[in-house]
């Protein structure tokens, strides 16, 4: 479901319910990664400190964007301290989304969803974001140490104490959330609700299995690296390689791989549509996944002002059907078995048409 609403000063601002639950968010959220920012991955990502922060944040508020997504393994909790921060005095205008669940050090303790590590977990982001409530928890990897069970009648505890209002999950196979969420339904405990997950058009993965499992399990997507782990800004293309100084060599080890003809494929048609727009790159790759079935909210990062505005640019306007299916066609690849044949095979296809 979405609504439009009009922001103070006159822009329109639209939010959607995260999947079926009664939690409203903004189509673009942000990422607050690049915060504190230290090591050679988040390090590469920004180094926004508490002040920068709090600028970053100001122009968000103003444009009606109010999600901020962080997590404790974000530069060792420095995203969560920046980030508590910058909003203070202002924590009811905001909603705070954080994770949990990969290492954060070498012992026992410090990986997992155990109901020990889950709690002291919570609490830990308590202190550091300076609020008494996380808006939207996620538990940031499946642990198969871990029985689902506890798992859930975890979250049932942190919710019912109102740490945490809304809970989801982020990287996870579509199995596990299927048996947690059949642990609620039986158990009466609160179902997830969200799933953090990569999506991009070079990177359409999401949509085999995830894409359906959501739709018919009320489960919002948050998007993150929309961009394609920054290899669709425009500033890569045929014969143009990752330029000196990009983030890129510092992050793309990360990386989801992506052969190279078919990320300049994708790259053409997006400069295609970018020309016929007048848009950018990154705001015409945005846009089209905010016409995706089952996305709630896209995350956007920024290093700078000037990227933050640009991303912002990405909502107010449409793409036209012509320009959605020159993109698709660009960017689609086979799925992996089973889904094969439900997309070459006409009498698969019937059976199960794809969503996308």
């Amino acid at each position: 479901m979405r609504a439009a609403s009009r922001h103070a000063k006159g822009s329109i601002v639209e939010y959607r319910q995260l999947g079926t639950s009664g939690l409203r968010v903004p189509a673009l959220s942000f990422g607050a990664g690049t915060f504190g920012g230290t090591g050679p991955l988040f390090g590469a990502w920004g180094t926004s400190d508490a002040a920068e922060a709090r600028r970053m944040l100001d122009i968000c508020l103003d444009a009606g964007v109010t999600l901020f997504d962080t997590a404790d393994v974000y530069s060792d909790g420095a995203s969560e301290t920046v980030l508590g921060a910058a909003i203070r005095g202002r924590r009811d205008a905001v909603l705070i989304s954080t994770k949990t669940g990969l290492p954060t050090g070498d012992g026992p303790q410090d990986w997992g969803v155990s109901r020990k590590r889950l709690i002291g977990a919570v609490e830990t982001a308590l202190r550091r974001l300076g609020t008494d409530r996380i808006d939207l928890l996620q538990l940031h990897a499946f642990d198969a140490s871990t029985p689902t069970e506890e798992v859930m009648a975890t979250l049932d505890r942190l919710i019912a104490d109102g740490k945490v209002l809304y809970a989801g999950v982020s990287n996870y196979p579509g199995w596990q959330i299927m048996k947690a969420q059949a642990l609620a339904e039986r158990h009466g405990w609160p179902r997830l609700v969200a799933h953090q997950v990569y999506y991009s058009l070079i990177g359409r993965g999401y949509e085999a299995d995830l894409l359906p499992l959501a739709a018919d399990q009320g489960i919002g997507a948050l998007v993150y690296s929309p961009l394609g782990w920054g290899r669709l800004t425009g500033k890569i293309g045929r014969g143009r390689p990752i330029p000196p100084g990009s983030r890129l060599h510092e992050t793309i080890q990360w990386a989801p791989p992506v052969a190279d003809d078919h990320l300049y494929r994708v790259v053409d048609a997006l400069e295609a549509v970018a020309a016929e727009t007048g848009r950018t790159v990154p705001q015409i790759a945005i846009n089209w996944l905010l016409r995706r079935p089952t996305v709630s909210s896209v995350i956007i990062g920024a290093r700078d002002e000037t990227q933050l505005r640009d991303n912002l640019g990405a909502v107010g306007w449409a793409l036209t059907a012509a320009q959605v299916a020159t993109l698709d066609a660009a960017s689609e690849m086979l799925p992996p078995y089973p889904h094969t044949p439900y997309r070459q095979q006409e009498g698969f296809r019937r059976l199960a048409p794809p969503l996308v």
